[in-house]
């Protein structure tokens, strides 16, 4: 698995080198400063009104460059200086203009104007060629990479092939090639290689296999990708991105990618980190409740599926009696569960039991906000049961999710609770924000308290 979860199509932390970008122009918008108003007196101090010209072109330039971050992976190291250099030109016209439009112009020296262009692209460029050398560096070390499963036989896909061998440093390492008749099932050769991506390249005549692959592919957590013919393009809608150069419809990808993840990880940890420090005295009186009201541990762990369907350890308060289920199987709770202590039920009647799970969010391991983890038997047996269920392993899994906020918390008895359920965690996944998880977030403690379906 890669060790970095970034946009769909780009193997690179784009995030990383937009903040290198912002600090290359504002850092050469300083020095350039220096160099044109520098004296016997010493360094030059800037003016107020410099200094927030520099921050908001600082800003404005990041915005410009807003597009130039999608094509880095499979591209040339001359390619990606060009389109940083171009967006940087663009940027700096729009301030020449802008500045001629507000009669503001003579407000600043055109020395340092045209100095801050060629220091900062001097930086710019400095910036790129070493994060391109990390990031080269880190591939061939084998951090960052994807790998990737080809099902076609085109010649669309064989360009992409021929790309990704020429571009060793992109980070995709193609794994297995199938092709219709070829005697390979691809359901199993997906289960047993877990890949990264999975991208489809079929000839209109050929079309009619989609929905074969397709269902081959229900239980896949990879991100799958359609290389179109140009017809196609009417045809589908779906997003779009760009990998190695070559342009894909999205079928099924993650929705937490570049920015978005940086957006939620710091969401994650701000909220993880508070709730820990605010409610440590309540979690050691539930800890010491515990010792004393029923013998064991007082922390339960059971191993689940988290993002990528990675295997994870995930902690609550124990509820229940010490017990052990036969076969391996996992029972939920039940109405006036016998194995559930008297302490217990008024934990998971309130979600309490789930506070050690800030510690999972702090881990890297879950979410604040995401489907919420079932037990592997259970992802076994639902899988097959109801479409579309592996892809709720997308995103981490969270604390509290879409689904409980609305009711469908607590006991599954019958499939259709669970497919409620899980068409409310894919409503999450479909429409995710941050405004969306700061919402779920705000609701929880009144969701929790109403909510009749907890034993």
């Amino acid at each position: 698995m890669s060790k970095f979860a970034v946009r769909s199509g780009a193997s690179t932390p784009a995030t990383m080198v937009q903040l290198l970008d912002l600090l290359a122009v504002f850092a050469g918008g300083w020095i350039a400063y220096q160099i044109r108003h520098f004296g016997p007196e010493g360094i030059a101090d800037l003016r107020s009104v410099d200094l927030f010209l520099i921050v908001i072109m600082s800003l404005f330039s990041g915005l410009v460059f807003g597009k130039v971050y999608h094509l880095w992976a499979g591209g040339s190291l001359g390619a990606m200086l060009g389109r940083v250099t171009f967006g940087w030109l663009i940027a700096w016209m729009l301030l020449i203009v802008l500045l001629a439009m507000t009669k503001s112009a003579e407000s600043f020296s055109r020395i340092w104007l045209v100095t801050w262009l060629g220091v900062s692209g001097l930086l710019l460029w400095t910036g790129r060629v070493a994060a391109f050398l990390v990031m080269a560096r880190m591939r061939s070390a084998g951090y960052n990479h994807k790998t990737v499963v080809l099902y076609g036989d085109t010649d669309m896909l064989q360009a992409v092939r021929e790309r990704i061998e020429r571009a060793t440093w992109s980070g995709y390492d193609i794994v297995a090639t199938v092709v219709q008749g070829d005697g390979i099932d691809l359901e199993e050769l997906n289960a047993r290689l877990k890949p990264d991506e999975v991208w489809i390249s079929l000839s209109l005549t050929d079309q009619n296999q989609l929905d074969e692959v397709m269902y081959s592919l229900r239980n896949s957590i990879a991100n799958i990708r359609l290389l179109p013919d140009l017809m196609m393009y009417q045809i589908l809608n779906h997003g779009m991105s760009v990998t190695v150069g070559i342009p894909m419809i999205d079928i099924s990808v993650s929705p937490i990618f570049g920015n978005r993840q940086l957006i939620k990880a710091t969401l994650d940890y701000t909220v993880a980190t508070l709730a820990l420090i605010l409610l440590s005295p309540l979690m050691l009186l539930i800890a010491l409740a515990i010792k004393l009201t029923s013998s064991g541990p007082v922390l339960f762990k059971q191993k689940r599926h988290g993002w990528n369907d990675e295997e994870i350890w995930v902690y609550k308060f124990r509820s229940m009696m010490v017990h052990q289920e036969s076969d391996g199987a996992v029972t939920q709770a039940q109405r006036h569960d016998p194995r559930v202590t008297a302490l217990g039920r008024f934990l998971r009647r309130t979600s309490l039991d789930e506070l050690p799970q800030f510690i999972n969010v702090l881990q890297g391991h879950m979410s604040v906000v995401g489907p919420r983890p079932h037990a592997l038997q259970h992802n076994q047996q639902y899988k097959v049961l109801i479409p579309k269920y592996a892809l709720r392993h997308k995103v981490k899994p969270g604390i509290t999710g879409w689904a409980q906020v609305c009711g469908f918390r607590g006991e599954t008895d019958t499939l259709e609770k669970m497919e409620q359920r899980i068409q409310h965690d894919l409503y999450y996944l479909e429409n995710w924000s941050i405004w969306l998880d700061i919402r779920i977030i705000l609701i929880t403690p009144f969701a929790s308290l109403l909510n009749k379906n907890v034993y």
